[in-house]
């Protein structure tokens, strides 16, 4: 499976021009399903964040425990990534549900610090901006490959802004990185969407490999989208006093 998703999109796009009417249902049952478990998966969170929240010393106790946070959800994601083609459907939906619950928690931090209209705000405009670029993901006929490839270098340069500035707390550097992260996310979504449209032939409908391509899609499109969040929120939110 791991090869599947590092196959060239305009390989696969041409292995998938001439197909069946039969063959272009599948496609479509896929991308259906895969972007449902993305909206699952963004449910569980919102439901997390919104109970958590309710509770100030919950919140203030994760947010003394962020790094053991940060350890667990990583733990759980990258998991999920390494481990897909040797674990089954119902094993990787678990870890998905699971990995949205624990951003959930970070979420409900977030729900603390900024004011109610700004994270309502930032959710629209991340909710505009990621479906406009899934569309164009979905229809263009132009490869992104190039793109997706420009847009995972910057992200690895992004990480280590990231961290610099975890010991920096430079406002000038942090405003950097939130509008990096908002145009590298952006790219991301357009370029995974495209992805998705070609992951359905990995395997036949409903078979192990086809439920895992799915999870693993939605898995992809929910990073692009909470992380578009987290930028567009931190670049544009206003503080509660």
């Amino acid at each position: 499976m791991s090869q599947f998703f590092g196959r060239n999109t305009a390989m696969m796009a041409q292995a998938n021009a001439n197909v069946s009417p039969r063959t272009r249902s599948e496609q479509s049952a896929f991308i259906h399903r895969t972007f449902g478990w993305m909206a699952i998966g963004l449910a569980v969170t919102g439901l997390v964040a919104l109970g958590v929240s309710q509770s100030a010393q919950a919140v203030k106790t994760l947010a003394h425990s962020w790094v053991l946070l940060i350890i667990l959800q990583l733990g759980i994601g990258l998991g999920l990534q390494f481990a897909i083609s040797r674990i089954s459907s119902a094993l990787a939906t678990m870890l998905f549900l699971a990995y949205s619950a624990t951003i959930g928690l970070t979420i409900a931090i977030l729900l603390l610090v900024f004011t109610t209209a700004s994270v309502f705000s930032a959710f629209f405009i991340t909710a505009g901006t990621f479906g406009a670029m899934a569309l164009w993901g979905m229809f263009t006929k132009a490869d992104l490959t190039r793109l997706g490839g420009i847009a995972g270098m910057a992200l690895i340069g992004l990480v280590i802004a990231m961290v610099v500035n975890m010991f920096m707390h430079a406002q000038g550097l942090e405003f950097f990185i939130n509008i990096a992260g908002v145009l590298i996310f952006t790219a991301l979504t357009a370029y995974d969407t495209q992805r998705i449209k070609y992951m359905y032939l990995v395997g036949p409908e409903n078979s192990e490999a086809s439920k895992k391509a799915s999870i693993m899609g939605a898995f992809m499109l929910y990073l692009d989208f909470i992380n578009l969040f987290i930028f567009i929120l931190q670049f544009m939110g206003q503080q509660r006093e």
